[in-house]
């Protein structure tokens, strides 16, 4: 299996990454509910969240976690919704969703971004986690 993200992660198709580490990386969708949807994705490519391992499972949610501050200021949302489905792709991933009001997490929702508006969102997420230190 090599999926999607398995992809961007390998650097084999473009992705507006805003962060990374050994084992998890976040990049903005291409399809976003509201602008900044983020996705946090593990590295090792599993196919159903509750097939990682605990370990797996708590520093996928932490990673979530610490970056919805960064995300948050960036979008100046009142919150951040967090949705795990994982039908389309199977690679385990976390949608974190800057909103407003309730109902705006629906997935029929979604739009094609522009590059341009990609780029920008990301730039903002960037600075924001660089000031967080993460």
């Amino acid at each position: 299996m090599s999926s999607i993200f398995t992809k961007i992660i390998n650097r084999e198709i473009p992705a507006h990454i805003v962060w990374e580490n050994d084992s998890y990386i976040a990049f903005l969708s291409i399809q976003p509910v509201n602008p900044g949807h983020l996705l946090v994705v593990p590295k090792k490519e599993t196919n159903y969240v509750f097939d990682l391992s605990d370990d797996e499972y708590k520093e996928l949610m932490m990673t979530a976690k610490s970056l919805a501050t960064p995300l948050q200021k960036a979008t100046k949302a009142k919150r951040i919704g967090l949705s795990i489905e994982g039908f389309e792709i199977e690679h385990v991933h976390v949608h974190l969703i800057p909103i407003n009001n309730s109902g705006e997490m629906d997935p029929h929702r979604v739009r094609q971004a522009s590059n341009e508006e990609l780029a920008e969102m990301a730039e903002k997420i960037r600075e924001e986690i660089k000031k967080l230190g993460l």
